[in-house]
């Protein structure tokens, strides 16, 4: 019959054994090693942002006041659209006049010039702000609260996410920090960054673009306290269904 000292020990042998293999707890894990050392530089150029399908944009017009009934509105410059226009899933977004824009694929300096020029044939001397309402980028894992990050500029720090999300958890590991970004090919790029080691910080590697998502793994320890829960629910369940029969021969014996 098994004792206290045997289950023990088949406990701490299954749970080392969990640890052993690829954790299920933790996030994007990989055995593709130049994709674990890759490295995204990022530019000026490169950070700004490109918009999407499915982007949400603030067109504002800005006219000649003379031209009032031109376009319908009594204000030099108005909103087209105060909650913001949906860029379709083709890219193209419709205005007042002008008709159908595509302007997915451009910045929102090149989408506002474009639309600019499409209104000069209606209004004289036309100005367009234009901006991307929805930008935003994600933080998961060992934050103290994770989720969604509005950005209302083109580019943010991975400290300044951080501070958002509320700083890194006790149980979080500071030398492996994920970051996934998007390429322009559709694909995905990974980088790791050590925020223990400053003289490996590089700064092109600690800025994030919207839509990229920072993920903060979890140390061992909080692997094996899940694990070991999974675990041990189980000999608890199994505990709880036995201990009639086991006092029941207690009291028979």
């Amino acid at each position: 019959m098994p004792t206290p000292v045997h289950l023990t020990l088949l406990l701490v042998t299954l749970l080392f054994t969990g640890c052993a293999t690829n954790s299920e707890y933790e996030l994007f894990q990989t055995e593709n090693k130049e994709l674990n050392t890759s490295s995204v530089n990022h530019s000026a150029r490169s950070i700004e942002y490109r918009i999407l399908p499915q982007d949400r944009l603030n067109v504002i017009l800005y006219k000649d006041p003379n031209q009032e009934a031109a376009v319908g509105q009594s204000e030099i410059g108005q909103s087209v659209n105060k909650g913001g226009i949906l860029v379709n899933k083709a890219g193209f977004i419709t205005l007042p006049l002008i008709g159908k824009v595509k302007v997915s694929g451009l910045t929102q300096t090149a989408a506002s010039d474009k639309i600019t020029n499409r209104y000069r044939a209606y209004i004289n001397t036309p100005s367009i702000y234009l901006e991307v309402l929805n930008k935003r980028l994600f933080v998961l894992g060992e934050v103290k609260k994770p989720g969604v990050i509005k950005i209302d500029k083109e580019k943010m720090t991975l400290f300044e996410a951080l501070a958002f999300a509320g700083d890194l958890t006790d149980a979080a590991i500071r030398n492996d920090i994920i970051i996934l970004s998007a390429d322009k090919n559709g694909g995905l790029n990974m980088r790791h960054v050590d925020l223990t080691n400053f003289d490996k910080m590089d700064y092109s590697q600690l800025m994030l673009r919207p839509n990229d998502i920072v993920y903060i793994k979890p140390n061992g320890w909080k692997e094996f306290k899940v694990a070991s829960g999974d675990i041990t629910s189980i000999f608890k369940t199994v505990a709880t269904v036995a201990s009639p029969f086991v006092t029941l021969k207690y009291l028979n014996d």
